[in-house]
């Protein structure tokens, strides 16, 4: 897949193409269903499937106050674009000058001059341009104008009819329910980081932890999570390698039986003590919630209950 950061970066005379338009964070099962139709679409037509999407987030741009917290980084969100078969993404660094444009300089600029569009997929509720002027009305106009056709496809959701969105998974992963944010995503969710030093409580009561610095990703609620440890350094080096990914308990929060006020993410790679992760970049996934952070009144009762937490983890990721 093509990653193009700059209009002068696409090839010239590029297309022709199927385009699609958003911001694909998370790139859950609604996004991936609108990808695999313009890579169908594309292959049908001999053209090029392509993704325009945004960085930063709109919102981010438009109201920083109320910004949504982002599920992927960028990174994560190519690489998950790469998964869905599409031949190229245009990354759009979204300003204020850019939204100030009309809808049909952004047609011409974005999608016609540089990537041949000969068909564009959005939804129903699309809004493009200064003030969102432009709709779906608006793209069919322009694709007459153009010579492009427009596909509008609906929302698509599971077999409880609840759509596929990014707000449903940040508010499944607000509530700790990553089992429910998996549902949407058609994954586990994950997040990434740096191992960094931490106080080594872990290892004092026989659980020594990776704690991560430098988060990407969204963190879920406060908790006690099943999960896996991957490490893609290692899986490139050695994809065989059998401690590429490790079952792990994961605990996100405070530590408030040791009145912690930093918030950290820290994972226990189960029936290990002898990994050396420090200054590793991994990733943890989130399978299962196990239980709400909470204070212990001392260290034995702690310790108790994470040999419990363990004990769970085992068991649900053995199955």
């Amino acid at each position: 897949m093509q990653v193009w950061t700059d209009l002068d970066q696409v090839p010239a005379g590029f297309g022709p193409s199927v385009v699609t338009i958003g911001n694909f964070d998370g790139v859950h099962r609604g996004h991936q269903a609108v990808l695999g139709r313009i890579v169908r679409l594309a292959r049908a037509d001999d053209a090029a499937a392509v993704a325009v999407t945004f960085d930063p987030h709109p919102a981010a741009v438009h109201r920083p106050e109320t910004a949504p917290e982002l599920i992927t980084s960028l990174p994560d969100r190519l690489g998950l674009l790469a998964e869905t078969g599409i031949d190229g993404v245009l990354v759009v660094t979204y300003t204020l000058d850019f939204a100030a444009q009309t809808p049909q300089e952004f047609v011409q600029k974005y999608l016609v001059d540089p990537l041949g569009a000969r068909t564009v997929v959005v939804g129903h509720d699309v809004r493009f341009g200064k003030q969102n002027a432009g709709t779906l009305a608006t793209m069919v106009e322009l694709g007459g104008e153009h010579g492009f056709e427009v596909v509008a496809i609906e929302d698509v959701g599971g077999p409880d009819h609840h759509r596929w969105s990014s707000t449903a998974v940040r508010a499944a992963l607000s509530e700790g329910d990553v089992a429910g944010a998996a549902r949407v995503l058609g994954r586990a969710h994950r997040v990434r980081g740096m191992v960094v030093h931490g106080d080594a409580r872990g290892r004092e009561l026989g659980f020594p932890t990776a704690n991560l610095g430098g988060i990407e990703g969204m963190v879920p609620a406060d908790g006690v999570y099943a999960g896996r440890l991957r490490r893609p350094g290692l899986a490139e080096r050695e994809p065989s390698h059998p401690d590429g990914v490790l079952p792990a308990a994961i605990s996100v929060g405070t530590n408030p039986t040791f009145d912690g006020v930093e918030r950290r993410v820290e994972a226990y790679v189960l029936d290990r003590d002898d990994l050396d992760l420090y200054d590793e970049h991994v990733v943890l996934e989130f399978t299962e919630h196990l239980r709400p952070t909470v204070r212990f009144d001392g260290i034995e009762p702690l310790v108790a209950q994470m040999h419990d937490d363990v004990a769970r983890a085992r068991e649900i990721l053995r199955g």
